[in-house]
């Protein structure tokens, strides 16, 4: 039995069957304080739509709530949310805590998480720009001492740095590296970490999950064959774990059943989910301001959610932060080309209840 704390086995299982987990945004006041009721009212949205995860404390809900005073207060508001879920039964919503920091911080930041209820630690390396494999692994060792890791590919433009293949085979073989997030938007980048994963006869072992926003339903349906001296051996992503997800949640738990159930049948893939895959990109690249290089990326979920009601303005702690010049129109034209990926029927019915 491994010395490393691992997660309970229907936690491991979920994740490894595949599931929806948004990455959660921070509701602020005008004031740019933490409002409460909903904050609440969004952990509500994402449990209520079908998320099987959610990850709190990550970049879409701001890596400034650090400097703020407000990372152990999110993450315990979503904690205790989701306990009001499980007093009812049913399984359990994966819990994910975003780790950031040199290692003293985020041994700090994984401490506090597990003590909370968390199930794993997102593990950003930003902030170890110059260091070399070696010093990564041995940060990444060292926090899974606490608690277990989802390995996190953050992609350069919003601060990530080059992770390749070298680190993640060494990753891979951490025992309670129970997830990989793969967010580089980069497909050469992408495919070097399943390769890693495979080499390391860990495929099927840790759940792949797709953070490229841009290629969200390709990357559910693609399945990735390495052959080798045994036979042919396929890698597939079974999940998201993705800003993306925070906005339009319910149809998003409804386009992961049916990728699911394309891959279940064995058949060949439809093509409107080839359409599908397409027109979320689109609607992506409004929300997350690809033509700036994702600056309004945050703003943009928020400018969503405030159109649904779940948010009362789209302020982050940042007051420079907001839309791009040409963002809103481009968030206008999705939602006119697209009306049939948006759920704001269901938050309209809902919304009542979830700010109560």
């Amino acid at each position: 039995m491994s010395p490393l704390p691992q997660p309970p086995a229907e936690v491991t299982d979920a994740l490894r069957r595949g599931m929806v987990i948004p990455a959660h945004p921070l509701a602020l006041t005008a004031d740019r304080e933490l409002d409460v009721r909903r904050q609440r009212a969004l952990t509500r949205y994402y449990v209520e739509s079908g998320a099987g995860g959610l990850a709190v404390g990550v970049h879409t809900t701001q890596f400034e709530i650090r400097q703020a005073g407000l990372y152990g207060p999110v993450l315990q508001l979503a904690a205790e949310t989701l306990r009001e879920y499980q007093g009812g039964g049913g399984p359990p919503v994966v819990k994910i805590a975003g780790i950031v920091g040199s290692t003293p911080q985020a041994l700090a930041e994984a401490k506090q998480a597990r003590e909370l209820g968390y199930h794993a630690g997102l593990l950003s390396l930003a902030a170890l720009r110059n260091a070399d494999d070696a010093e990564l692994i041995a940060h990444c060792r060292a926090v899974a001492a606490v608690l277990p890791l989802v390995g996190f590919y953050l992609q350069p433009s919003v601060g990530g740095r080059p992770l390749g293949y070298r680190f993640w085979r060494a990753f891979a073989e951490i025992d309670n590296a129970v997830a990989i997030k793969i967010a580089p938007f980069n497909r050469y980048a992408t495919l070097e970490v399943l390769r890693a994963v495979q080499d390391a006869g860990r495929a099927g072992d840790i759940a792949l999950y797709t953070g490229n926003d841009d290629n969200i339903i390709l990357d559910l349906l693609t399945a990735h064959a390495f052959n080798e001296s045994q036979g042919t051996r396929h890698v597939r992503m079974v999940g998201g774990l993705l800003g993306h997800w925070a906005v339009w949640t319910q149809q998003a738990v409804r386009q992961l059943r049916k990728v699911q159930e394309v891959l279940e049948s064995g058949g060949p893939i439809p093509r409107e989910l080839l359409t599908l895959a397409a027109q979320v990109t689109d609607a992506n690249a409004a929300f997350f301001d690809a033509v700036h290089q994702f600056a309004g990326c945050i703003a943009g979920i928020h400018e969503v959610l405030r159109r649904q009601g779940l948010m009362a303005g789209r302020w982050t702690l940042n007051p420079s932060e907001d839309l791009s010049p040409g963002q809103i129109g481009e968030i206008d034209r999705v939602y006119r080309a697209y009306p049939h990926l948006n759920d704001d029927a269901f938050v309209a019915k809902n919304l009542p209840r979830w700010l109560a």
